[in-house]
């Protein structure tokens, strides 16, 4: 490619406008200062070596690999998580015509960056300055063997790009995208931790199935259609999940969020102890258009903790409209969130006896729960429901162990360690095929 080229290429990336921010960070400068470089007369060989080489490593250290070349696989990464105009609007289904014309524009002069794969690009530096033949091997190229990419939206979505060679004929296919899954963050993750007063995402969540959970089928049932009827956009419940330890609430709400991920819902996880914030985290995905589970892990309060007002004010009581794309799914170990005691209800003798209304204050404490518009409990199994759980996940695994082994060292298990519940039947089946290859018990 000679300079004209070159020089044609990096003044339609200089003029880009909504998606400007995709060239914005320190790898895309490297690239653009490269071609610039590139199209001297004479390069200069040191910085060329320079930028070239600190390109490389940038690009080598990218771990996502949407597509098999690094430089390919980083530009189509960070058209698809770049917050702007286009996919902000995008997100809400509403790009302005002006915005989606525009970012035609834009994103055809990417598809002409795109065409410069890592090992184009090292010819050009080597045909440059002959002396920097052999310095470097291309990034990852295509290999025949590889095994297919994982057949999620955003991949899916990458090898599209890639095959496209009109890249202003997407401009709807990345509106549908961002309206599905959101933009910037919102994109790439599915889950969430709200930490220090910010949104963190969590890129590795814990990967509980809806098929990995076996029994309780007919608790959840309940919640998955609420899920399903948030995502539709009609009315759907906040909802408490509550039963003994162990019964698998948490594992229920993260199997929902990763059931229905693909059709954009994310996972917001909030610690009790920064349930003050909760105003600053609603304000924060108000504005947005996905949908939102707010995941608050095993709830309760004593006396004297007064977090549960603001949880109160956003299930019902504020004067501000609580968002309708964002849900709250809570688990606690007690049914009444907040203790209560024989004092609150001023019998004579007892130390609330002095309150002149002790009804009012227990019937405070109880309101909470009664603000949850769905109540699932989950009840301890009995030995049947545990002996399914105990075979579900043996057989999940492919476990080789007759029904009748199983059994017997299942109650056996049971015996040892009190309190049957789910958790325990996982924990026997982990210790029973971590023992395998150890011999009998």
């Amino acid at each position: 490619m000679d300079g004209i080229y070159l020089n044609e290429l990096l003044l339609r990336a200089r003029g880009m406008a909504v998606l400007r921010g995709v060239l914005a960070s320190p790898a895309a400068q490297d690239f653009l200062a490269l071609l610039a470089l590139l199209s001297s007369k004479p390069p200069e060989p040191v910085v060329v070596a320079e930028t070239f080489g600190r390109l490389w490593e940038t690009l080598a250290a990218e771990s996502e690999n949407l597509l098999p070349d690094a430089w390919q696989s980083y530009l189509v990464e960070r058209i698809l998580d770049d917050e702007n105009p286009f996919s902000l609007g995008a997100e809400k289904g509403e790009p302005a015509p002006y915005l989606v014309e525009q970012t035609r524009r834009d994103l055809r002069a990417l598809r002409s960056l795109f065409d410069l794969e890592g090992e184009t690009l090292l010819d050009m530096a080597e045909a440059a300055v002959p002396e920097l033949e052999g310095v470097w091997v291309p990034w990852r190229k295509p290999d025949a063997n590889d095994p297919p990419l994982p057949a999620e939206p955003r991949r899916a979505l990458a090898r599209k790009m890639a095959a496209a060679e009109d890249w202003g004929k997407l401009a709807e296919t990345l509106v549908e995208y961002h309206a599905a899954h959101g933009a910037g963050n919102f994109g790439r993750y599915r889950v969430f931790r709200w930490e220090g007063g910010a949104l963190r995402p969590v890129p590795r969540p814990d990967p509980v199935r809806l098929e990995g959970l076996i029994g309780y089928e007919k608790e959840r049932e309940p919640l998955l259609k609420n899920t399903e009827r948030l995502l539709a956009g009609l009315p759907a419940h906040h909802a408490l999940l509550y039963g003994l330890p162990g019964t698998g609430k948490s594992s229920t709400v993260k199997a929902v969020a990763d059931g229905y991920a693909g059709m954009g819902l994310k996972l917001v996880e909030l610690a009790k102890e920064d349930l003050g914030e909760l105003p600053m985290l609603l304000d924060t995905l108000r504005d947005r258009g996905p949908r939102f589970i707010v995941f608050i892990d095993d709830l309760s309060f004593e006396e004297h903790e007064v977090e549960y007002k603001a949880l109160k004010a956003l299930l019902e009581g504020s004067v501000e409209e609580p968002p309708e794309h964002v849900r709250v799914y809570a688990t606690s170990n007690r049914r009444n969130l907040i203790r209560e005691r024989f004092s609150d209800r001023g019998e004579e003798g007892s130390a609330g006896a002095d309150d002149v209304h002790p009804r009012d204050t227990m019937q405070e404490k109880l309101s909470l729960v009664a603000r949850f518009g769905l109540r699932l409990t989950f009840p301890a199994p009995n030995q049947r429901r545990y002996l399914e759980i105990v075979s579900g996940l043996a057989r999940e695994r492919g476990m080789e162990v007759s029904e009748e082994e199983l059994k017997e060292k299942a109650l056996l298990w049971d015996r040892w360690h009190a309190g049957r519940s789910g958790r325990t039947a996982r924990q026997f089946v982990d210790e029973l095929q971590g023992r395998t290859l150890q011999g009998p018990w």
